[in-house]
């Protein structure tokens, strides 16, 4: 029923941000037209927490090792705040050259992601 997934980053500079989805994550993307980049991401999850209202969603990248994935982020400049020790993850944000943050987090909990889904018949 489902095919996949398509997120969408809000930026005050857009196309900064595409250039460092492309130069610096290294996504693959394609050209939607004139130059508007859509990435592919790696496998992905997502959770549903409980809430006072809806309408509040959040996105975060994963890694397999946080202090490496932000030594790797810094030698492109990238600024990052210092790793909280969450109870599900070490978690860091990522400064985004619009201006924007993004959560990246090392997940303590089994990746969901890494897991085959059976199909439905």
């Amino acid at each position: 029923m489902i095919s996949g997934a398509h997120m969408i980053i809000y930026s005050t500079d857009a196309e900064a941000d595409r250039a460092f989805f492309r130069d610096v994550l290294a996504f693959p993307s394609v050209d939607a037209g004139e130059g508007w980049l859509i990435f592919a991401l790696p496998p992905a999850e997502i959770a549903i927490h409980p809430a006072e209202e809806n309408g509040r969603h959040e996105v975060y990248l994963m890694c397999d090792d946080v202090a490496a994935a932000m030594q790797t982020l810094k030698k492109h400049k990238v600024k990052c705040d210092p790793v909280k020790d969450m109870r599900w993850g070490l978690l860091t944000q990522l400064s985004l050259p619009g201006g924007g943050k993004l959560g990246l987090y090392q997940p303590k909990h089994q990746v969901a992601a890494r897991r085959k889904i059976a199909k439905r018949k």
